[in-house]
């Protein structure tokens, strides 16, 4: 099948080669014998998130944030109509952030969000570093997602609001809360860059099949053999469990 992928401001957010992510999608979609068809979209292009399946958002430092925030909170609605129809999504960092609410930096200055995740980011004191270990329940399948974190932002989650994982190891959200992340159906947005889906074969997966059932297919995956992966996950976990709950 062919799977339609929006990637949101591919030369802004890019950071800690997070781009990665792209290339994990295709590989294993074409190890199934799928096609991903990939369209990058800069700020002011033209986007129906509906006509997409899988949309990314990858990370970047604030002034390239502040660039592409104001174009990302225009485009708020027609995200969360899309997720509500189906589509899949992946922020990360910088991305997950600006799909919130706002971003409040220190100086006090306020960037506008889409409003997609139920959530708030303010600038803390200082900034929020190391591996990062989670559990996470995906529709009733429970893995441990394996990442590194780099954030100056503390994400507040509104009551009710639903993590993405709760921290093993790290400092996730807001570096007490023990949160990390936050998922609305199948969008899920996270600080855990790296790149995040090399090392987490089973993330991957299930956002590959959510958006093969967006495609009109059935989001059934044949397994893959995964060594490598699984010894990178192993890997990832063994440092942020070495580094303890903080």
């Amino acid at each position: 099948m062919r799977i339609r992928v929006a990637h949101l401001y591919p030369d802004y957010l890019n950071i800690y080669a997070d781009r990665g992510n792209i290339a994990v999608f295709e590989r294993r979609a074409a190890l199934r014998g799928h096609a991903l068809e990939i369209t990058g979209v800069a700020p002011g292009a033209s986007l129906d998130p509906s006509s997409f399946d899988l949309i990314y958002v990858g990370g970047g430092q604030d002034r390239e944030q502040a660039l592409v925030a104001p174009d990302l909170a225009e485009r708020g609605q027609l995200l969360r109509t899309a997720v509500d129809e189906g589509t899949a999504l992946l922020a990360v960092c910088g991305g997950y952030q600006l799909l919130g609410r706002s971003y409040r930096g220190r100086d006090g200055s306020s960037m506008p969000g889409a409003g997609l995740f139920p959530l708030e980011t303010v600038a803390g004191d200082r900034r929020l570093i190391g591996d990062v270990l989670l559990d996470v329940d995906l529709d009733g399948c429970t893995t441990t997602v394996a990442g590194f974190e780099n954030h100056a932002g503390r994400t507040l989650l509104d009551p009710g609001a639903v993590p993405f994982g709760r921290v093993l190891a790290g400092h996730g959200n807001d570096g007490a809360s023990r949160l990390e992340g936050c998922r609305v159906a199948a969008a899920i947005g996270t600080y855990l860059h790296g790149p995040l889906l090399p090392r987490n074969p089973v993330l991957a997966d299930w956002l590959l099949a959510r958006a093969l059932e967006h495609a009109g297919g059935d989001g059934y995956l044949e397994p893959l053999a995964d060594e490598l992966e699984r010894l990178a996950h192993v890997v990832s976990a063994g440092r942020a469990r070495s580094r303890g709950g903080r």
